[in-house]
C-alpha cells in the first residue's frame, strides 16, 4: 500500500512524475526517524502557482504563491525548543494514521531549482522531505528547531542521493 495519495491539478506534475518521486521522498523521511512505511498515510496535491497562492491567502493570509504548503493532521510539535517532537504511532494497513496534507506549486518550484542551479527532481525531493517533517511536528520558526530540522533534511536527501540543500 502506498503511503503517499497525490492529486494532480497541474498535468506538468504527471509528466514530472511527482507520485513517485513523493512516494520516495515521504518513505525517506519516515526512515530517516525510525518510523515504518506502512500505517501512515500523506496526501499532495500537484498543482500551479495560481492554485497555492489561494490555498496560501485561505490558511496564512499571504496571498502569494510559495513552492510547498502542508497542514498536520494534528498538532505534533515538541514540548521544548531545540528538542524533537514526540513521533505518532502508526495506524494499521486497513486503517494508516493520516499524517496530514501537502501541496507543491509547478511555476514556483521551476523557478527556485533553475535559480538555485540544481535538478528539479532534487528541489522538489527536498520540499516534500521538509513538508513531510513539518507533518510529522518539526519546524524551523526558532534557530536551535531550524538547525535540528535542517540536519534531519540533509541526512534523509544524503540517502536519496541527494547534495545539501544548504
Amino acid at each position: 500500500m502506498d503511503l503517499v495519495e497525490t492529486v494532480i491539478e497541474d498535468t506538468r506534475w504527471e509528466a514530472f512524475g511527482l507520485a513517485a518521486l513523493a512516494e520516495s521522498a515521504a518513505r525517506a523521511a519516515l526512515a530517516g526517524l525510525g518510523l515504518p512505511m506502512a500505517g501512515f498515510a500523506i496526501s499532495v496535491l500537484g498543482c500551479d502557482d495560481a492554485r497555492i497562492a489561494a490555498l496560501n491567502a485561505d490558511f496564512r493570509g499571504r496571498p502569494v504563491p510559495t513552492n510547498v504548503l502542508s497542514w498536520p493532521s494534528e498538532e505534533r510539535g515538541a514540548d521544548s525548543v531545540g528538542e524533537a517532537p514526540t513521533l505518532p504511532e502508526p495506524g494499521d494497513v486497513e486503517d494508516p494514521e493520516p499524517l496530514g496534507d501537502i501541496a507543491i506549486a509547478w511555476e514556483t518550484c521551476a523557478r527556485e531549482a533553475g535559480e538555485q542551479g540544481k535538478p528539479m527532481a532534487d528541489h522538489v525531493t527536498h520540499l516534500i522531505v521538509h513538508a513531510t517533517l513539518h507533518l510529522l511536528g518539526y519546524d524551523h520558526i526558532e534557530d536551535e528547531d531550524a538547525a535540528l530540522m535542517e540536519a534531519l533534511e540533509v541526512r534523509i536527501l544524503a540517502s536519496l542521493g541527494v547534495s545539501d540543500p544548504y
